[in-house]
């Protein structure tokens, strides 16, 4: 969809202002103030007032700096120290939160008569987890330094990484190229290299780089350099086939440890306000609830596909928060954590109906049960974790004072 100048400026104005009211509100409930902001979209897109167009590729695209803006500052709060300190049942989590989901959907399509790759692809978006939507649930409630929170960090990047891998074998069977052995180790190399490399290399390269161009007596240099290593880190981390948020998030955990740490927070603050809520908003408004209509056959059976999707996503999450038996934590924060899908779920979505693994019915449900997904968790982390105030627990007032506020 085109858009002048005017019209883009009236869609933003909708979307920020409701945001904004409808995270207040979420807030008087003692809710996390993402929960309204998808709420907001549910209600201004295709369900209800039609303001916006969850297919609108402008707004699409700022929707996606939005989730790599909070990817960055998700990572500039995370103590990869304490990451990997929790990193073995952070693994356990991952390797089960993704086989129980994939084998569970892959079951459950087979049984409906859907074909095999379909299924595959099906299990691949039941299996990973919305790092964006979980992260901000828990850094809005204060606890992204509980032991809970990084196992569930650390389980969420390996899951997204690994089903980037199962797609990409997906697609390479849809194009008629032969999957080998050798073929899916080096996409599974490449995913977890890239990681392994931006940071090991990034540590000893980008603290110094930001330092030197900071000491130029420039307003906001610090700011701006930490904006050309996100975007410059989402774009490698695409270009060599793994997620831009992996990239967004090595930035952070990278520039975390920088002296000028906390200008770079502070500097963050406007971008991400403006940003970040049009991601959630448009994540909500891709759910069309005119469809859910009871009285016809299709609708219902498109309502029981839903409906068995989203147990078996809650079910696949929930059972894998309980796999590190040996590890003294709260399981079920853990499970409850790993269960949106969020916009991860919905790029992989549309990478199976776009190479045309998926069908319209298949996609429609994968959709609305990513929603669901999205939607339920964070009233339920809520009740089991106390909201924290983040500033008073740490003493710092950037990433933080982005997702904690409405």
């Amino acid at each position: 969809m085109q858009h002048d100048v005017p019209q883009l400026l009236g869609l933003l104005f909708v979307i920020l202002s409701v945001a904004r009211i409808a995270g207040i509100l979420s807030r008087w409930f003692g809710q996390p103030a993402v929960l309204g902001e998808l709420l907001a979209g549910i209600v201004i897109g295709p369900s209800l007032f039609q303001l916006i167009d969850p297919q609108d590729e402008v707004l699409r695209l700022l929707a996606q700096v939005g989730v790599v803006l909070l990817l960055f500052q998700i990572g500039m709060e995370t103590d990869l120290r304490k990451l990997i300190a929790v990193w073995g049942p952070a693994c356990a989590v991952a390797v089960a939160g993704m086989l129980l989901p994939l084998l569970m959907g892959y079951a459950l399509c087979r049984a409906f008569g859907f074909e095999h790759s379909a299924a595959i692809a099906t299990g691949a978006v039941l299996s990973v987890t919305g790092i964006g939507v979980t992260a901000r649930i828990l850094s809005d409630l204060g606890r992204l330094d509980d032991v809970e929170s990084r196992i569930v960090l650390g389980a969420a990047v390996i899951d997204d990484m690994v089903g980037l891998i199962v797609l990409a074998v997906v697609g390479t069977t849809i194009e008629g190229r032969e999957v080998t052995v050798g073929s899916v180790v080096l996409m599974a190399a490449i995913a977890m290299g890239f990681l392994a490399g931006t940071l090991w290399l990034g540590a000893r390269m980008i603290p110094p780089l930001v330092q030197r161009m900071t000491q130029l007596d420039l307003p906001g240099s610090a700011p701006i350099m930490a904006v050309i290593v996100a975007f410059g880190f989402s774009w490698m981390a695409a270009a060599v086939g793994s997620a831009m948020i992996i990239g967004a998030f090595a930035a952070g955990l990278l520039l975390r440890r920088s002296p000028q740490a906390r200008d770079i927070e502070e500097g963050f603050l406007p971008l991400g306000r403006f940003f970040v809520p049009i991601f959630f908003v448009m994540v909500g408004a891709a759910v069309n609830l005119r469809m859910l209509n009871p009285t016809t056959s299709d609708s219902r059976e498109f309502l029981l596909t839903t409906g068995l999707l989203f147990v078996v996503a809650v079910i696949g999450k929930l059972g894998a928060g309980y796999v590190p038996f040996w590890f003294s934590c709260r399981k079920s924060v853990i499970g409850w954590a790993m269960v949106p899908r969020g916009a991860v779920g919905l790029v992989f979505a549309q990478f199976g109906l776009s190479r045309g693994v998926l069908d319209e019915r298949l996609f429609s449900a994968l959709t609305l049960m990513v929603i669901l997904t999205t939607v339920v968790a964070p009233p339920i982390i809520r009740l089991l974790l106390p909201r924290r105030d983040q500033r008073a627990d740490t003493g710092r007032s950037g990433a933080g004072a982005l997702v904690s506020e409405p």
